[in-house]
Order: structure tokens, then C-alpha cells, then sequence
């Protein structure tokens, strides 16, 4: 299910005149949803769909199989969109007219035990969105890494106030012979080394911050960030959107900070000056959607900073 998705098509129709021809950039593809959703609303819009994702650009073929033409998939990631940009303005015939960015982890990759994303389904602790490159894979770095290493992974990604004491319980398991190898077993150390109390005051699963930290330093999220935006600005026709939808805090800060940046250099406007939260109907439904925030930016200019 698609988060705020009718946040973002009345974005897209306020920002895109009706029946205006053109490309939508979808960074993130994941299952289709969005892009199944902008191709059923405007039908004058193309949608081509970037995913580093096997399993999620075959889902969103099945998916947007029925829209022909008007969709196309490419199998890279996001960061690569700025070395792109020439290959990707050939294909639209021109600038884009928008791009939508979905960050973090999808509702496919969180259900795919065999993935390692999930702290509550048992699985081998990988975590990589592409399962053929050769970063090293989560539990590679809870076995190469010291104690310090994982004390500012836990507290720089995942904002995990007890990192060093996580850290260090790891470690001291791995010089006892024991390395958590699956999500169960990373789990179960966490559990073991946060007091009660804490765990109760978590207000969610006591694994959820460290898995979030593991996952963000396999895959190199938050440097992909202002990549991917940097990129998108560079395909932005004039009045092009770009839409970002982030899920914490490190996340939105990047792209708050960004968009705000290049309205003060005149490259364009903020569309709202505070994101846009799910409403509560969308959270009862949608759990993943709770601590999400829509910030989008209008391009103004030549889609290049001065």
C-alpha cells in the first residue's frame, strides 16, 4: 500500500497542469504503488521507475504491466540518477516533470524473512536492497566491526541511546565464540542487554533503532539522499516537483535541510512550509505510515543552484 498516496497525487495535480504531457521520475519504485496510482490518475504522464531491487522491480512490472509504454523500469539506485541524467533526459524526450523519492525500507522487503530486514521474522541477517552487490551484508559488520565502530553506527543511524552498551554485549558475545548470524539472535542479545524498564519505554520493539542503524550502514542510505536530490534537480523542467517522502529523522532532516537551502539560493519554492503527516485513518490502516513526513519543492530556475 502506497504511503499518502493521495497526499501525493494532489501534489503532482497542483504542480502539473491538466492533461500537460511529460515524465514522472520515480526513484524509489518498490512495488508500483505510487506510480501505478499517478499512471491511473493522469493519463497524459510516463512513468519511468528506478529500483536496485529484484524481487521489487519484478512485483512492479506485474503491476504496472497493464499501463504499456507509459511505464518503463530501470534496475539502478537512486544515487545514480545525477550520472544518469543525460541517459534519462533521452528517454523522456526532454526534463521531468517530477520525481518522487520513497525512502527506506518497503512493506516487501520487511516481509521477506530470508531478507534480514525484520526484527520480528526470523531470518539471515543481510539487509542489502540488492542482494547481487557485494557490500558487506549486516552481519558482516556486527562481525568486523569494534566497539566503538558499532557504538557510532547504533547512535549516528539508529539514534539508539544505549548503542555503546549494545555494542559492547556484542562484541563480548563474539569474543565468546557467538555471533548473532540471524535477526532472531540479534534480537534476542538486545532483549538480553536492555534492562525491563528500558525496553518498556522504547514504545516499540527494543531491536527496532539498531536494525533501522544496521540497515541504513549496509546500504549506504543517508549519503544516497542528497545524491539522489542533487540528481532529480538536474532533470527538473521549469515548475517541475520534486516530492520526498521520509520515515525519521535523519532521513527528513537531509531533505529539509536541501530544500530549504536551494530556496534561498532562488532555485525554486518550498510547496509547504511544514511537511505533511499521514492522517489518522491512514495510520490505522498502515502502520509503516506513522512516522512518515511529505516535503516537496517546486524547480523555478534552470534545475541548477548558483
Amino acid at each position: 500500500m502506497p504511503v499518502m498516496k493521495s497526499e501525493v497525487l494532489d501534489i503532482v495535480k497542483a504542480q502539473v497542469p491538466e492533461g500537460k504531457e511529460g515524465f514522472f521520475l520515480d526513484a524509489t519504485l518498490g512495488g508500483g504503488g505510487h506510480s501505478a496510482a499517478i499512471l491511473e490518475k493522469f493519463g497524459s504522464l510516463k512513468i519511468i521507475g528506478f529500483d536496485r531491487d529484484d524481487a521489487a522491480r519484478g512485483t512492479a512490472a506485474d503491476r504496472l504491466n497493464e499501463f504499456g509504454e507509459r511505464a518503463r523500469i530501470i534496475a539502478a539506485n537512486f544515487a545514480e540518477i545525477e550520472e544518469r541524467a543525460a541517459e534519462l533526459m533521452e528517454l523522456a524526450g526532454g526534463p521531468f516533470i517530477g520525481v518522487l523519492f520513497d525512502l527506506g525500507v518497503s512493506n516487501m522487503q520487511l516481509t521477506t524473512p530470508e531478507r534480514g530486514f525484520s526484527y520480528q521474522e526470523d531470518g539471515p541477517l543481510d539487509m542489502r536492497m540488492d542482494i547481487r552487490s557485494d557490500l558487506p551484508t549486516a552481519a558482516d559488520i556486527l562481525r568486523e566491526s569494534d566497539v566503538r565502530e558499532l557504538t557510532g553506527i547504533f547512535r549516528d543511524y539508529g539514534e539508539e541511546r544505549h548503542a555503546f552498551q549494545i555494542a559492547k554485549a556484542i562484541v563480548r558475545s563474539r569474543d565468546a565464540g557467538f555471533i548473532p548470524k540471524t535477526t532472531g539472535e540479534l534480537s534476542a542479545l538486545i532483549r538480553r542487554v536492555l534492562p525491563a524498564p528500558v525496553q518498556r519505554k522504547t514504545g516499540g520493539h527494543p531491536a527496532r533503532r539498531v536494525f533501522q542503524a544496521l540497515r541504513i550502514a549496509v546500504n549506504s542510505e543517508l549519503d544516497a539522499i542528497p545524491a539522489g536530490l542533487r540528481g532529480a534537480l538536474k532533470l527538473m523542467a521549469d515548475g517541475g516537483v520534486i516530492i520526498v517522502i521520509a520515515y525519521h529523522s535523519l532521513e527528513d532532516r537531509i531533505v529539509k535541510g536541501l530544500f530549504r537551502s536551494w530556496a534561498s539560493e532562488g532555485v525554486g519554492e518550498l510547496v509547504m512550509r511544514r511537511p505533511i503527516k499521514p492522517s489518522g485513518e491512514e495510520i490505522a490502516g498502515n502502520r509503516k505510515s506513522r512516522s512518515a513526513k511529505l516535503r516537496a519543492f517546486t524547480v523555478r530556475h534552470s534545475g541548477k543552484p548558483h
